[in-house]
């Protein structure tokens, strides 16, 4: 059997065999990722996004859910985990595995870590890549994100639900407001409901929602789990199944092609600096230079 009949059948080192493919960066994989995509055809899966403020229990949640979609389905669910990379080392520790373990030997459920590489966005440079090959072997993807902030809004691309994960005593209202958090997600989580704050920071949060989101027909949902005691989870993993696709997977690649080109060209320009020191120099002081000439020009027509 070739690999991809073998990831085809979910066989684990398989699927990683093909996911080493889907991550290579160089100009030539190209080519082999168009051929394992014609060979296992259409994307079937929902997409899922979980995201959330670090310690907020994202991990611990998605090692309750998997088993809970497992139970009482024939379904198949892969976990793509982003973990932040350092920005001086550039190292990352794939710390996401250590808290989500699955059945020995239950193929149905796969797990990936990736490192952000110190990319912005919420995901990693391969991740959309990743999430190609994934959609076409299982029946639910779920894409675990770095965090959440005003600028990581990939998920949003990505994803055809995305979920927020909030802790109690996470903030007040006026938190959430400022924070530019709640107007991304679809659905929110409010993990740790076995806490005893929970029941406050649920009222603030629900609060929040109708002044964030004016223009919402219906406020999202808010579901509240407990990784630790398993409260809520089978409430979530139902909610879950009924999600429908939000995006093509034309519009998906056409938003993560834009992103490439976007991150290349400044890659480029990057490498150009750092091969010809004499340039930054000269490259500044003309860019400085027609800065001033247009600021001078535009209050000159403004005087007028």
């Amino acid at each position: 059997m070739t690999v991809v009949e073998r990831a085809r059948e979910l066989n684990k080192h398989a699927v990683s065999q093909l996911v080493s493919v889907f991550e290579d960066t160089r100009p030539d994989a190209a080519d082999r990722r168009a051929q394992v995509l014609a060979q296992l055809g259409p994307a079937k899966a929902t997409v899922i996004g979980v995201t959330g403020t670090p310690g907020a229990g994202k991990s611990s949640l998605v090692a309750r859910i998997v088993p809970a979609l497992l139970a009482d389905s024939a379904l198949s669910v892969a976990v793509l985990a982003v973990d932040p990379a350092s920005h001086v080392s550039g190292g990352a520790l794939l710390g996401d595995r250590t808290r989500t373990r699955f059945a020995t030997g239950e193929k149905r459920s796969f797990f990936r870590s990736q490192s952000n590489a110190a990319e912005l966005g919420g995901l990693a440079p391969t991740t959309f890549q990743v999430t190609r090959l994934l959609k076409r072997l299982f029946d639910i993807v779920i894409v675990e994100t770095v965090g959440i902030g005003q600028s990581e809004l990939d998920i949003r691309y990505l994803a055809d639900h995305v979920y927020l994960v909030l802790q109690p005593l996470g903030g007040d209202e006026i938190q959430f407001l400022k924070a530019g958090i709640i107007e991304i997600p679809d659905s929110f989580i409010l993990n740790k409901c076995d806490d005893p704050a929970a029941g406050q920071s649920y009222y603030q949060l629900r609060s929040s929602l109708s002044l964030a989101r004016p223009f919402d027909e219906e406020l999202p949902p808010i579901h509240r789990t407990s990784a630790r005691t398993g409260e809520g989870i089978d409430e979530l993993a139902s909610a879950l199944l009924k999600v429908g696709p939000r995006h093509s997977d034309d519009e998906r690649e056409r938003y993560f092609f834009s992103r490439w080109v976007e991150d290349e060209w400044g890659n480029t320009g990057r490498r150009y600096l750092a091969a010809s020191p004499d340039a930054l120099k000269a490259g500044f002081d003309a860019a400085q230079g027609q800065f001033e000439a247009g600021i001078l020009a535009w209050l000159g027509k403004a005087e007028r």
